[in-house]
């Protein structure tokens, strides 16, 4: 669904997306996660085909930027991260000047559903500019979505948006993957990324790495359990480590943390092996890896790299 073969982006001497080789599978829900200046808005645009790239190509759709535009910007609804609507128009005409811009059909109809989708229908005669962020983002989302494109880019579609509407937009994202989707999100909220993405990308220029969280939290920390012992735990660190099924062990305050290949299969042998030593055990806890710890050290691991 979409395709970049070396893309790159220079912007006189500064280089912003640097030799980008990425596909994204249809119906798939795809983080790209990096720091500001990183490229993320760059590369947006550019599969928009709003911006041309300076080398390399890029397929949405089977259709190449550069080649087929007119045609990709037909399969692609954008989602900026400034909703760049008209405050003196109210909701509806608003909705209605985009439609006509992507040659929609059956325009009021198309209207009328994503206000209603997003919960703005009770208020489609007030003027925009009075309306709250949340309603504004929620809005620009109806307005990449009149056309029906099958590929939607959103540039941190909850920035600056409170809880609730926050978890509308999630609900509502999560229901366009339902319908076979593919959805390119640039976030910096990483915890929603987690939530929402089947894989993610982290960038800095460069592609660092991409996979699915959970893929990406067992590639840097492995799996590991923390067995909390009620005394010292350093005693029973020898017989841990000789365990068969133990690839790597460590004392922490009143405990164990413990790398096992299969923790499902091997938790209760581990378990068993520390009481018949005399252990007396609290708790065992899986060791959790946010994907906020993820993408910083996959940040240090590509700076020490560089």
């Amino acid at each position: 669904m979409i395709r970049t073969e070396h893309l790159s982006k220079r912007f006189d001497k500064l280089l912003a997306v640097d030799d980008l080789n990425l596909e994204v599978e249809r119906g798939e829900v795809f983080g790209f996660l990096g720091p500001n200046g990183a490229g993320k808005t760059t590369t947006m645009r550019m599969l928009a085909a709003l911006i041309a790239p300076t080398s390399g190509a890029a397929w949405i759709n089977g259709k190449r930027i550069g080649q087929d535009d007119e045609t990709v910007r037909a399969n692609v609804g954008l989602l900026t991260e400034t909703p760049g609507l008209y405050p003196r128009l109210n909701a509806e005409e608003n909705l209605t000047f985009f439609a006509q811009l992507h040659g929609v059909k059956d325009i009021a109809g198309q209207v009328r559903k994503y206000l209603t989708l997003l919960g703005l229908w009770e208020r489609r005669a007030e003027a925009v500019g009075g309306f709250s962020k949340g309603m504004q983002q929620k809005l620009a989302i109806a307005r990449a979505l009149l056309h029906e494109p099958p590929v939607l880019f959103l540039d941190e579609p909850t920035s600056a948006l409170d809880p609730e509407a926050s978890r509308v937009v999630r609900d509502f994202v999560a229901t366009l993957k339902g319908e076979g989707r593919t959805i390119f999100i640039c976030t910096h909220n990483l915890d929603e990324a987690d939530r929402l993405c089947d894989r993610v990308a982290v960038i800095k220029q460069r592609l660092i790495r991409v996979d699915a969280p959970e893929a990406l939290r067992q590639g840097l920390y492995g799996r590991s359990v923390r067995v909390q012992l009620r005394e010292n735990a350093a005693a029973y660190l020898n017989l841990v480590r000789e365990l068969p099924f133990v690839t790597g062990v460590d004392a922490i305050a009143k405990g164990l943390r413990v790398s096992l290949d299969e923790p499902e299969n091997h938790n209760p042998e581990l378990i068993q092996a520390l009481v018949a030593a005399g252990a007396a055990i609290q708790f065992v806890e899986r060791e959790s890896h946010s994907l906020e710890q993820v993408y910083f050290d996959l940040l240090r691991e590509s700076e020490t790299q560089a």
